[in-house]
């Protein structure tokens, strides 16, 4: 992910709301977490993207624990490098399940004690089970629930029953589709393969973060019926040649304005109207709503792109900021924070705490689908949307049960950055 200066641009900007928007969405008071550490302060080092950091839940946890947060905030790319290379640089990371493939033999990370995680039976079955509702939904790709537990501690492979012993206690996770400009394209919007579709020819827009622009374009090469995919996210290499060769062939005829890395770059390309159907991040979506333009996260026939992130320790945590980061993350599963983060348009890892630190309308707007009975307002205190609209995609179970696919890193992962760069550069 593309970090464009000291704090970083991304997905989950809307999230870095300030402390003042703590005020402005808290409901309920989260007890049973005593500020322990008011005497004698704790900071915990927190490893992420930016796309993983609020200074809200940073606030909000050193009113109620003591803990001093602060944000290590690196790229993408460089959470797996301090990770495999500096464990003893933070005490806490926010990393996407997809890395664990390349972090795990490493041994950089070692396993959560799922005894010491009071609400671990309440973790959700979208992410421990690849279930929702009971059912199974798509697993292509890195679907959590395939790196979700360790066979020991301090264990280099993945379990494939349940252990005491979690790889990352989850933070956050969604389901990715299209952003599009209703009021441009006035017409229903259905099918992945829109993207390329030459009515929007030089209208249309991808991203541009290899491992999980080329899954984006897999959805619209299979919805196209160019190519049926043992597994999007892992092809073979003939898998990757057709995909990359579509990409190319689109591009020389003028089909893209733009191939985004930024969040900013998205939001101001839709805004602008200067594309109209794009790969695009839930809170770009919102970002462009509060501007009072158009822009719908697009329910698609072929069915979403998810991801989901969590919490891991480094193998040279111990003592007290060892026993700190458990409360914290404890603290984070008990509800405010998830509350703060479905309020942006994201899921909580313990839907039942977090519904319980949101209003009734709030949860039956963002989480059960239906008509917003009030207006709902954005994290600045911005209408968001007016009364009566329904959310995107529609309940929880509506969108996450429609899960194809997940991010990852393929196998063929250096082969498939070399082709994805040759489309950029053809």
């Amino acid at each position: 992910m593309k970090k464009t200066d000291n704090v970083g641009i991304s997905r989950r900007t809307l999230l870095k709301g300030s402390a003042i928007t703590a005020g402005f969405i808290g409901t309920t008071v989260v007890t049973g977490f005593p500020a322990v550490h008011a005497d004698e302060p704790i900071t915990l080092r927190y490893l992420s993207t930016a796309t993983n950091q609020s200074p809200a839940i940073a606030a909000k946890a050193k009113e109620v624990l003591g803990i001093n947060i602060e944000y290590v905030t690196v790229t993408t790319d460089d959470v797996t490098k301090r990770i495999l290379t500096q464990p003893d640089s933070f005490d806490l990371v926010d990393s996407e399940y997809f890395q664990l493939k390349n972090l795990i033999p490493s041994g950089s990370l070692v396993g959560i004690d799922a005894k010491k995680i009071k609400l671990v039976d309440k973790l959700v079955p979208a992410l421990t089970q690849g279930k929702v509702n009971g059912k199974s939904i798509g697993d292509q790709g890195t679907a959590p629930h395939k790196v979700f537990y360790l066979e020991k501690q301090r264990g280099k492979t993945f379990a494939s029953e349940p252990t005491d012993w979690i790889t990352l206690i989850p933070t956050t996770y969604n389901a990715d589709t299209l952003g599009i400009r209703p009021d441009l394209i006035k017409r229903p919007i259905d099918s992945w393969a829109e993207l390329l579709n030459p009515e929007f020819k030089g209208k249309a827009a991808i991203l541009n973060i290899p491992s999980i622009g080329i899954m984006d374009a897999a959805m619209v090469n299979e919805a196209m019926g160019l190519v049926k995919y043992g597994d999007k996210g892992n092809m073979t290499k003939e898998e990757i040649d057709k995909t990359i060769a579509t990409l190319i062939e689109a591009k020389k005829a003028g089909q893209f304005r733009a191939f985004w890395s930024d969040f900013n770059e998205s939001v101001n390309l839709m805004a602008s109207g200067e594309t109209v159907i794009q790969s695009m991040w839930s809170p770009a979506v919102t970002a462009v709503r509060l501007k009072g333009i158009p822009c719908t996260f697009q329910p698609l026939k072929e069915g979403y792109r998810a991801w989901a992130a969590g919490f891991g320790l480094p193998k040279t945590l111990k003592g007290k900021k060892l026993d700190a980061a458990y409360e914290f993350i404890n603290w984070f599963l008990s509800g405010w924070a998830g509350a703060y983060l479905n309020r942006q348009g994201y899921y909580a890892a313990v839907l039942e705490t977090a519904k319980e630190n949101m209003q009734p309308y709030e949860w039956a707007f963002w989480m059960e689908g239906k008509p917003a009975e009030k207006d709902i307002m954005g994290p600045d205190g911005g209408l968001l949307e007016k009364a009566g609209t329904i959310r995107d995609g529609g309940s929880y179970d509506t969108r996450m049960g429609a899960v194809a696919c997940w991010n990852s890193i393929m196998d063929e992962n250096a082969y498939m950055v070399q082709k994805w760069n040759e489309f950029i550069a053809a």
